[in-house]
């Protein structure tokens, strides 16, 4: 055992010392992840990343109280204090919609003529709010945040409005006990929002987890499978096998290499995680590392049964498209596996990369125990002895033929 061992860790150490010389790999092995991060963090909006959002705004009412609103989304800012939106005037509706046609504004509200009339004759008002559906992400957003802004600025009215009746009618003696009185009526439920965890979360808390299991992922596959055909090309496989090196302590000795540069890709896309965009481990750090070097189990299966079937690098590249690419949007990396089509969800539990990252994720996000992931445990575990089980009499028949 202990001699299988030694042999495992020196093909292991091979293959790596064989990385590390290979400058362009390594450098491509440390910004790719890097790329990844970034690239994905700043692209990807979300409400914390509404800032200075160009909008257009035809006010066709001059009231008093028109000027109020627009007023209000004028001072709206979000956390860093940045304005949500850079506001534009227009004189009609049809000039904001050709403002939306020519991409140089994001959306539009319209204050209609008749707005202040039909609030002094207690009637119900409208506001108009145009979509970019050219931009369905920043649209999304920057309608609701529109929305949110009109529907706070009509229950202030409202409440002002019905506390004074009450102040009229003598149903209650002050302004300000009219106005809760007034805010009872008009909004008789509200809502608390608790979390799991202390404080506030941001997307790329749900994207960190996803881009970090795929990069191990990707890692280990692309470079099993990428090592054999390759070193087959070149010849230098006959040499290993005539060794006194069991076919075992081989392909072990490679996949252990993988692991490691696997492994080694996950710890930076955390660390950028963290240093970058505030990404909070709320679980416990070693049961990430847990789940990372299990996902890792579960794909050195799927990278060997690549090796033994492919003659040449170029054919196991493809042959690690064709799973890679389908994983990348079935797991869930980016989007929630919810808002699928029912048959891509069942789908996408076929996929051991889901139960990386979502075991990843209840870790990361919510603070989970390993008795809380215990079914993705087993799975991926379950995923990875079955691969193996399968992959090992192939690999040795492809090796002694």
């Amino acid at each position: 055992m202990k001699e299988i061992i030694s042999h495992i860790w020196q093909i292991a150490k091979k293959d790596l010392i064989e990385f590390s010389r290979d400058r362009i790999r390594l450098v491509t092995f440390v910004i790719m992840p890097i790329f990844m991060m970034v690239l994905t963090g700043f692209i990807f909006p979300s409400q914390t990343t509404l800032k200075n959002v160009p909008i257009g705004i035809a006010r066709l009412d001059n009231d008093q109280t028109s000027e109020q609103l627009i007023k209000a989304l004028k001072d709206l800012s979000m956390k860093d204090s940045q304005p949500a939106f850079n506001i534009k005037t227009y004189q009609s509706e049809d000039e904001v919609k050709e403002g939306i046609k020519k991409q140089e504004i994001s959306g539009g509200l319209i204050v209609p003529e008749d707005f202040s009339t039909k609030l002094a004759a207690n009637g119900q008002a409208q506001i108009i709010i145009i979509e970019d559906q050219a931009n369905p992400q920043i649209s999304a957003i920057t309608t609701q945040v529109l929305e949110q802004v009109v529907n706070t600025f009509s229950q202030q009215i409202g409440t002002q409005k019905v506390g004074y009746l009450l102040q009229k009618e003598k149903v209650v003696p002050s302004g300000e006990a009219a106005e809760k009185t007034a805010l009872a009526f008009l909004k008789p439920i509200t809502t608390k929002l608790l979390g799991l965890i202390e404080g506030e979360t941001n997307y790329f808390e749900f994207v960190a987890p996803g881009i970090m299991a795929m990069v191990v992922m990707t890692a280990v596959m692309t470079g099993l499978a990428g090592s054999v055909s390759r070193e087959k090309e070149q010849g230098t496989l006959d040499g290993i096998l005539i060794s006194p090196i069991s076919r075992l302590a081989i392909i072990l000795g490679k996949a252990t290499s993988q692991s490691i540069r696997g492994l080694a890709q996950g710890v930076i896309v955390l660390i950028l995680a963290i240093l970058l965009f505030g990404v909070k481990i709320y679980g416990s750090l070693l049961l990430v590392f847990l789940l990372l070097i299990l996902g890792i189990f579960s794909f050195v299966g799927l990278g060997i049964l690549v090796s033994a079937s492919a003659a040449e690098q170029e054919t196991a590249t493809q042959i690690l498209f064709m799973f890679q690419f389908p994983m990348l949007f079935l797991s869930g990396v980016f989007f929630p596996i919810q808002q699928m089509p029912k048959i891509m969800q069942q789908i996408s539990h076929l996929v051991p990369l889901t139960y990386a990252i979502e075991a990843l994720r209840k870790v990361m996000i919510l603070g989970a125990g390993l008795t809380d992931i215990r079914t993705e445990l087993i799975i991926l575990f379950s995923f990875g002895l079955i691969t193996l089980a399968i992959a090992m009499p192939l690999f040795r028949r492809m090796i002694t033929r």
